[in-house]
This record gives C-alpha cells, sequence and structure tokens, in this order.
C-alpha cells in the first residue's frame, strides 16, 4: 500500500534540515531559522522509519527468507551511497584535497563504516543502521505476541529517562564511537513503530478526514528556539525532552491518520519528486553549503543557488547511484534465491 503523503513528509523533514544549515552557516535572516531546529527534520525521519518498518512488515511471518529480504531492502536503501560519501570524503583528505566531511583519519573512516560514529549529518547514519537491526527483534515479538511491543517501548521510555539519556561515547584503541545518538534517537523510532502498527487496520471515521489536519505542521517552526514560546529547557535540548516526543508524534498521527489521502498540499509531483531524492539531499547538502558560502553575493542569491544545486545534485545521485546500486544488489539477492530454488527442485 503506497502513502503518497509520506513522499511530501520526507521532503519537508529534508527542507527543515536543508534551510536550518543554510541559517546557520550564512547568518541568513540573523540565524532566526537555525540553532539546531534541523533537528526537527531529523525527527521525522526516524518517526517515518519506525513507521514504515512496521507498517510494512509487521503483518509478515518474521522467517528467515523475510529477514533475509528485508535486510537486502535497507541495505541497498541507505548503504550504498553513505559509504560512497564517506570514501570520498577520507580519499579526498588522503590526497591533500577538502573532503565532503571532515574524516581525516584511518580510525574515524573505520568508526563511519562500522556505523559507530558520524561527523555532521553522518551521525544520523548510525542510529539508523542500528535500528534495523532493532528492528528484526521487535518484528519477532510481534509475530509471536505484538502486545509486548508495548510494554517494551513503554519500559525503554522509562529507563531512557531515569537513566538520563546515558552519554555512550569515548573510543576505542583510537576508533571513536558514539552510541549516545542512539539513545536520544530511539525514543522517536519506537514511537514510529507504534504508529506505524495500526495504519493498516485503523477505522478513522469520515468526519474526521479533514484538510485541516494538515495545521499540526505549523507547531513544528513553532518550536525553533527563535520562534519557540517554550521556557524550559525543550528549547535547546529536545532530544531529551518527551515534550518534544509528544508534539513531533501528535503531528505525525494528525498528519498519517487524520489528513486526507489526496490532500493536494501533501499529494503532488513535487512532493513526490523531493521525496524520492530525500536521502542524497540530506547526505550532500552540507559541502554545497560551504562552497557556496564563499560567494561573493546577496544572501537571497546564495539561498537560489544552494536550493537549486542541491535539487540537481540529489536528482543525480539518486538517478545515476541510489537507485541502479539498490536495484543491483537486489538483483543478485533474487537471482541467488531462484538459484536456491532450482536446486532444491532438481535434488
Amino acid at each position: 500500500m503506497d502513502i503518497r503523503k509520506l513522499n511530501t513528509l520526507r521532503a519537508i523533514a529534508a527542507s527543515i534540515v536543508l534551510i536550518t544549515h543554510f541559517s546557520d552557516v550564512t547568518g541568513w535572516l540573523d540565524g532566526a531559522l537555525g540553532g539546531r531546529a534541523g533537528q526537527y527534520g531529523v525527527m521525522l525521519f526516524f518517526l517515518l522509519s519506525g513507521f514504515l518498518m512496521s507498517h510494512l512488515y509487521f503483518d509478515k511471518k518474521a522467517n528467515k527468507e523475510n529477514i533475509k529480504r528485508y535486510v537486502i531492502s535497507r541495505t541497498a536503501r541507505v548503504v550504498p551511497l553513505y559509504v560512497l560519501v564517506v570514501a570520498c570524503s577520507y580519499s579526498m583528505y588522503y590526497f591533500g584535497h577538502t573532503g565532503l566531511y571532515e574524516i581525516t583519519e584511518v580510525q574515524s573512516l573505520i568508526a563511519h563504516l562500522l556505523f559507530i560514529y558520524g561527523e555532521s549529518v553522518l551521525w544520523t547514519i548510525a542510529p539508523e543502521i542500528q535500528f534495523y537491526v532493532i528492528f528484526i527483534g521487535l518484528w519477532k515479538i510481534a509475530s509471536w505476541r505484538s502486545g509486548y511491543i508495548y510494554v517494551i517501548v513503554t519500559v525503554v521510555l522509562i529507563v531512557l529517562f531515569f537513566s538520563n539519556f546515558p552519554r555512550i561515547h569515548g573510543d576505542f584503541d583510537g576508533i571513536p564511537y558514539n552510541f549516545f545518538h542512539i539513545v536520544r534517537s530511539l525514543p522517536y523510532f519506537l514511537v514510529g513503530v507504534l504508529i506505524g502498527m495500526h495504519y493498516k487496520s485503523a477505522n478513522v471515521p469520515p468526519y474526521l478526514r479533514k484538510n485541516i489536519f494538515i495545521a499540526p505542521l505549523l507547531l513544528i517552526p513553532l518550536m525553533y528556539p527563535h520562534f519557540s514560546p517554550i521556557t524550559s529547557d525543550a528549547k535547546m535540548r529536545m532530544w531529551l525532552s518527551y515534550e518534544v516526543l509528544l508534539v513531533m508524534a501528535a503531528v505525525f498521527i494528525s498528519v498519517i491518520y487524520l489528513v486526507p489521502d489526496d490532500n493536494r498540499l501533501l499529494a503532488n509531483r513535487v512532493g513526490d519528486f523531493l521525496g524520492r531524492i530525500s536521502y542524497s539531499l540530506y547526505l550532500l547538502h552540507m559541502p554545497i553549503i560551504q562552497f557556496i558560502s564563499t560567494f561573493d553575493m546577496p544572501i537571497v542569491l546564495k539561498l537560489i543557488l544552494f536550493l537549486s544545486s542541491s535539487v540537481c545534485v540529489a536528482y543525480l545521485s539518486f538517478r545515476w547511484i541510489e537507485k541502479p546500486t539498490a536495484r543491483l544488489i537486489r538483483s543478485v539477492f533474487d537471482d541467488k534465491q531462484r538459484m536456491q530454488k532450482l536446486r532444491v527442485n532438481c535434488q
């Protein structure tokens, strides 16, 4: 079942990150759209990740074949472009050039490839991969007793709260690791899993399916540090506040469950396009900002050039890297599956 609204939601999440980083780097609007506000875009990504996994897989058996397909699908979607970006970043520094990201030592390279550390925006990929592993366990439990998922999520949220979100980071023989990122991001992924569990079976009354329920999306900019009326530490320490989790989950539920599927603001070709290239947009926009920020031109022109360049680069990346590598990985797996079935039949 294709949920077209999710494409635009991905595009919104990526746009929040892009605009925030542009504001921080260039000082656009005196940094009013910056100040860590990009974290809200990342929260949306993690909510989407948990939602899609439970929505797509919980009604399937957690057997060996389905888990293999899941692993191949998730790997093909995320890993190839990430590995290419990491390898290029290190290679460029090794040969004396400015890299895409600051991966200047072998230890840092290893940490990135092991998904235990990340520079700049790359930090989000490690938790995402770790969530993929965690989800296999949740999937098996859901196949056995789905009600235990609620217990697990509740216990994890309570433990994280009373343990003050432990800062697990350091290095091992010079190889850095930072598991604090997964600790602080895990509640968003788990809440996304809970929301996705019920999407197929939810019976939302027609009188609640209204376009007006797109309005809660406006709560996200209202939480930006420069605009927010919030006076608690949730204003700047958003990952560590369940107040923010509550608001972001409410926004997500409103869009997913209450906004009609044919809402023109969320179901349109622009949203479809930007949603498809959102991963490349996210991974590749920072070097583009750094490059364009050195130009001597009005900041509005920098913004236009940044956005147009980022979209073009992301499309090329999606068209020539993401799609072909994902298709290749899946086809190799499918070929192996067919060969195994042929051997079994021949026996």
